[in-house]
């Protein structure tokens, strides 16, 4: 039994044990110098067990009592985590080493949030899913606040470590309050007491848990501390709290909603779907006073959000697949933007004001197109691939029976194209300014034209992600 148990979680635990040595070898060796290796070799890593879970895995295995649950719905989120996370660690390290941020600390401790990420999304029971979800919040803490000597970036930190300490008291109080009355912290044991009958406690549960969650999602009204942390952290961390983070907070809230609470769909249906409104249109309508394209990119991470959780919200198979779908098209678009934020710089410092673009087109018309497309396709513009992520989820409400939910998400989709217009007009139509020198590193250049390239290429069968979302879901939802 244990031989088979630690099989299932060797990727989780290869992982930590690669986290303790790098974290080792730097203290007894050269420190911030063997940083760059470190951050190359943890991105390596990362996609090796990628490539590891992705390729090997098959069936469902639940382990060490039912506390984690290998299937193909965890598989599919770590492996999207894990090449999230590796492409924001390569893309990082040419902008932290030149300015003096490429410490030792920083891929040993995004390594250990990845940690937790996995365990989120394989979590069958709440003791497990805390483990993993503390454990990527306290190494994320530490990261938005790796610019010591900034002022804004001290206070992300500590404004993430505050309220990101408020919401784990409303997620423990919320698995208290479940394992009260479902008298077990299992999921499956917590699905069987809901069956039986839906005590008003256990929905009280439900409640707060969910409003932990939320908070990790950025889903408003938890969204407070985005666009602080957002503005304040370094932006390479910034690219990866709008990607990886997300996709396991998303993995864990439908894990949670459908494992334990699958049988009362009809009690957290209305909530998820309260969220996604509010989320859609708060993201949709702040963004738009919005002039830091880093807080924009907040308020953008909020409205996608909620869309993501409209798939949530339909509490069928085909929602789930559907905000999978969205969650990887999501995490490509914003990993090319990020490319082209990382580049925007001035005499060696980074600019983050919008109008820092104007005509930007007529001094570097290939980026300037590369960044068009990927913000027609954050808007959600045929033919882009986000038009289509958009696109399955408002199917996912509708056929779910929740048509004033998709029509909502229509209407927030017009009103946020604006911003996302507007910094194309800028890039084309604004007065000339010389405002920008950057130049973009290969890996940068690489990951911005390759998502661009994805936006459209992708169009004509999603690179097969289609079948293997579904397959996911219906490792969640049967």
């Amino acid at each position: 039994m244990i031989t088979a148990d630690i099989q299932t979680v060797l990727p989780e635990i290869l992982l930590s044990v690669y986290a303790m040595i790098a974290l080792i070898f730097a203290v007894y060796t050269g420190k911030d110098k063997v940083a760059p290796l470190l951050t190359t070799l943890t991105g390596i890593v990362f996609l090796v067990l990628a490539g590891w879970i992705g390729l090997n895995g098959s069936g469902t295995s639940s382990v060490f009592d039912g506390a984690f649950v290998s299937d193909a719905f965890s598989r599919f989120a770590k492996v999207t985590v894990l090449v999230a996370a590796a492409a924001v660690l390569v893309m990082s390290q040419d902008y932290m080493s030149r300015r003096g941020l490429l410490r030792f600390e920083y891929p040993v401790l995004v390594a250990l949030a990845v940690v937790g990420m996995m365990v989120m999304v394989s979590a069958g029971d709440l003791m497990a899913l805390y483990m993993g979800l503390e454990l990527q919040s306290l190494a994320l803490y530490v990261v938005a606040s790796l610019r010591r000597d900034s002022v804004k970036s001290t206070e992300a930190g500590l404004k993430y470590f505050v309220l990101g300490a408020l919401s784990s008291g409303l997620l423990l109080y919320g698995a208290s309050l479940t394992y009260g009355f479902a008298g077990t912290t299992l999921f499956s044991g917590i699905l069987e007491a809901a069956n039986e009958e839906v005590s008003l406690g256990l929905l009280f549960g439900l409640v707060f848990l969910m409003s932990g969650f939320a908070f990790k999602v950025s889903a408003a009204p938890f969204h407070m501390w985005t666009p602080d942390v957002y503005e304040g952290a370094p932006t390479p961390v910034t690219a990866f709290f709008a990607t990886a983070p997300k996709v396991a907070a998303m993995g864990l809230f439908a894990r949670v909603v459908h494992d334990a609470f699958g049988g009362v769909t009809g009690d957290w249906q209305q909530i998820v779907a309260f969220l996604s409104v509010l989320s859609m249109f708060v993201g949709a309508v702040a963004a738009i006073g919005q002039t830091n394209i880093k807080r924009l990119m907040a308020y953008s991470s909020i409205a996608h959000m909620g869309f993501a959780l409209m798939g949530l919200a339909a509490g069928t198979a085909f929602g789930v697949q559907s905000m999978l779908i969205y969650m990887v098209i999501y995490v490509t678009m914003n990993v090319g933007t990020f490319a082209f934020i990382l580049a925007m710089e001035k005499d060696g410092r980074p600019v983050t004001d919008i109008a820092a673009l104007k005509m930007y087109s007529k001094r570097e018309p290939l980026r300037a197109l590369a960044m068009l497309v990927l913000l027609f396709s954050l808007a959600g513009v045929p033919p882009m691939i986000g038009f289509f992520g958009k696109f399955y989820v408002l199917r996912a409400a509708y056929d779910a029976g929740l048509a004033w939910l998709a029509i909502a998400g229509v209407v927030a989709s017009v009103i946020g194209a604006f911003y996302y217009l507007r910094i194309v007009y800028f890039m084309y139509f604004g007065e000339e300014t010389d405002a920008l020198d950057g130049k973009m590193t290969p890996v940068l250049w690489t990951m911005l034209m390759g998502s661009a390239a994805i936006m459209i290429v992708g169009v004509v069968n999603l690179f097969g992600i289609e079948p293997i979302a579904a397959a996911a879901a219906g490792a969640l939802v049967n």
